[in-house]
């Protein structure tokens, strides 16, 4: 249960702003978090043009990480061109 909790943890982010919950609290609420992280990676995925279904998946597996690339990512793409007038 605590390697369990150690890896959730790190990867939701939740080790490094509560290091010192206990390990079944840290599964539970890292999952929740994950949770959480692919519902944002979803809907900014859809966003950008992206497949949302598989950056949800990406971010259930990555947590925070996966939530970071994709900001980065969508603030690296190139503005929409405006049509002409």
């Amino acid at each position: 249960m605590n390697a369990l909790a150690w890896i959730l943890g790190t990867l939701s982010g939740l080790r490094f702003v509560a290091p010192d919950l206990p390990a079944d609290v840290t599964v539970v609420t890292a999952i929740a978090m994950h949770i959480t992280h692919a519902v944002i990676c979803r809907y900014f995925a859809s966003q950008s043009g992206r497949d949302g279904t598989r950056w949800a998946l990406y971010a259930m597996l990555g947590g925070l990480v996966t939530t970071a690339a994709l900001l980065v990512l969508k603030e690296l793409d190139p503005a929409p061109a405006e049509p002409p007038h």
